[in-house]
């Protein structure tokens, strides 16, 4: 029971029509739209949502290349078949890549244009590591680049402004950490790299150094600012009127001046000649670097804000800890609604989206949603990043007893003043399939394989990622995107530096104590159903003899049924089942004492021993 979409005529063409008139007005071409902003932000606010007004693509990652007769956008697997369907009537290629780190726009790139024409490419967006990468393929070839041009706002008049939501403090108990303690931290970071200055740009690095929050991006608590941190004090690049004075006055008695957005590269071409400026090239745009004067010396190193928010402190495993027993009881609550609804009320997966929300917004503290709910039933889930719409979605169940069988698959997550959420579960409409279940319990067993590890202290978080695999690759299975993704504390639902995934481990990556990441294998049958079983980590030491070091191992943090109808036991071995029904005792301890009712019969149905 799929509702289908209607297809009225795409305003992309007439779009691209524009764009390309602003290629011949240059003499250029062709120009690279990529997902990003002034800050590299995964989440983007509405005036740089360029890559999705010029081509219709709204999925979160994804290039987009336009020249004067051909555009093409760059998507990894997770999107290939919300791609295709958005970009359908566009005019627009879609060109499946492998990841959503992979480069092959610079490839496409080199072996589209030819030597002696110009690429454009917006500065003021473009990461420093990726422009270097850019420029050095386009050289070797002999075609040119061009990055003082913004033929966004040439070609999209009705642009929109910067957001101008208010900042807010991050406040005790819960920011339990002081930002001058920030702050000196960052400073013994900097001297590290005899460094006197430091410029930071990504907007959840600058978030948790001053222990403020604010709403410029969709579900991610942050907001739009550079930060100039030098020996004794530091300049936060803020829009006019976000911040009030009496927020300014206590930033002003941490150290912190504030002075206006536009002014942070006038800032850095200020600097004193003898000034030594750290910056980490894979977090700061090339428009910020060519403002640095020549005579400054420049470091190139990870922000040490980076390393330092994603080791949460106990302080804060605590809040998390109680952040995810809200979340808990407020998904118990759903599921328990959604049962004893099915073929009593109008389901789909629009309403799933609207009362899950619901529910969590129940819960004191919570903020907002992490990222957009995905719920999608039987084949919709098969696709990593769907999100229904009110033009297209499906529908499970109607009040005059009709229920459509198959999975459904939810992911979802919150932001909580005490910590940020992310879960995947999976559940059965009627009765699974062998298929079906053969597939879920090879998922949880990924699953749980890799939550069961012990690894020494600063292994490289991508060498994990074969553990997880390890039991679908048994049954020639696989599954396209990365295992895990760091997490914030009230933050960025996806942090670095670690990622357990295929990426090309570098050093930053290695696991320490305090980090949180998702584990999160799926198994996806296109046009059929989705599985992906998703519960985040915290990483903690673990003893071991001395002579071999430190080992960590992961508490899992969630706290939510797994669904038992799904499994196919034969699949599972003993300690697999104890690893299950030890999760699903805790999961009962924990969130027992915030049920009643409804909520609290189906935990004791969905925790039973198996």
């Amino acid at each position: 029971m799929t509702m289908p979409s209607s297809t009225p005529t795409s305003p992309v063409p007439a779009r691209l029509a524009a764009l390309r008139q602003a290629l011949i007005r240059h003499d250029l071409a062709a120009v690279l739209v990529p997902s990003s902003d002034p800050h590299l932000s995964e989440y983007l606010p509405e005036r740089w949502q360029g890559r999705v007004h010029f081509s219709g693509f709204t999925g979160s990652m994804g290039t987009l290349v336009v020249t004067r007769d051909r555009a093409a956008v760059f998507a990894d697997s997770r999107y290939w078949t919300q791609a295709e369907a958005e970009l359908a009537g566009t005019t627009v290629e879609l060109v499946k890549i492998p990841t959503g780190a992979a480069t092959h726009h610079i490839d496409w790139l080199t072996a589209t244009l030819s030597p002696g024409q110009t690429l454009a490419v917006d500065a003021a967006v473009l990461g420093l590591a990726a422009a270097q990468m850019l420029a050095g393929a386009l050289q070797r070839r002999g075609i040119g680049l061009r990055t003082d041009l913004d033929l966004m706002s040439e070609a999209w008049p009705e642009r929109p402004g910067l957001p101008g939501a208010p900042v807010r403090e991050h406040l005790a108990p819960h920011a339990a950490v002081p930002r001058a303690e920030r702050l000196a931290a960052v400073r013994a970071g900097m001297a590290r790299h005899h460094a006197s200055h430091h410029l930071v740009s990504t907007v959840d690095d600058i978030a948790w150094i001053t222990s403020l929050r604010g709403s410029d991006v969709d579900y991610n608590p942050v907001f739009l600012a550079h930060l100039l941190i030098g020996p004794q004090r530091a300049t936060l690049f803020v829009a006019a009127g976000k911040v009030d004075a009496s927020l300014a006055a206590r930033l002003a008695a941490d150290g912190i001046d504030l002075a206006d957005y536009a002014e942070a590269a006038p800032a850095l071409a200020a600097l004193p000649a003898d000034a030594v400026l750290l910056v980490d090239p894979k977090r700061i745009t090339l428009g910020l670097r060519e403002a640095v004067p020549a005579g400054v010396a420049v470091v190139e190193a990870i922000n040490p804000s980076t390393l330092a928010k994603s080791r949460k402190t106990p302080a804060e495993a605590a809040f998390i800890r109680e952040a995810m027993e809200k979340d808990g009881a407020a998904m118990c609550r759903f599921y328990a609604w959604l049962e004893a609804a099915l073929g009593r009320e109008a389901i789909s997966e629009l309403t799933i989206d609207e009362r899950l929300t619901a529910e969590r917004a129940r819960e004191d503290g919570f903020v907002s949603l992490s990222f957009p709910t995905i719920a999608g039933f039987n084949a919709n889930g098969a696709m990593p990043h769907y999100r229904a719409t009110p033009e297209s979605f499906a529908e499970i169940s109607t009040p005059d007893g009709l229920v459509a069988e198959g999975l459904l698959l939810i992911d979802s997550g919150a932001q909580y003043l005490g910590g940020t959420t992310d879960i995947t579960r999976v559940w059965p409409i009627g009765a699974p399939s062998a298929a079906q279940k053969a597939d879920f319990t090879r998922v949880l067993k990924g699953t749980m394989a890799l939550s069961r590890a012990r690894f020494p202290a600063g292994t490289l978080s991508p060498h994990l990622d074969t553990l997880a695999r390890a039991p679908l690759w048994e049954a020639g299975l696989d599954f396209g995107h990365g295992t895990g993704h760091g997490v914030g504390y009230f933050l960025n639902v996806h942090e670095g530096p670690q990622s357990i995934s295929r990426a090309m481990p570098d050093a930053s990556m290695a696991m320490h104590p305090g980090m949180i990441t998702s584990v999160e294998p799926g198994l996806y049958r296109d046009g059929r159903w989705g599985i992906r079983i998703e519960n985040l980590v915290l990483n903690v030491s673990v003893g071991t003899p001395d002579e071999f070091g430190e080992y960590l191992a992961f508490e899992t943090l969630t706290l939510c049924p797994i669904d038992s109808r799904c499994l196919e036991l034969s699949l599972l071995r003993a300690d697999e089942r104890q690893w299950l029904n030890d999760y699903h005792a805790e999961v009962r301890r924990r969130l027992a004492p915030r049920l009643d009712g409804a909520a609290l019969d189906w935990l004791l149905r969905r925790t039973e021993p198996v």
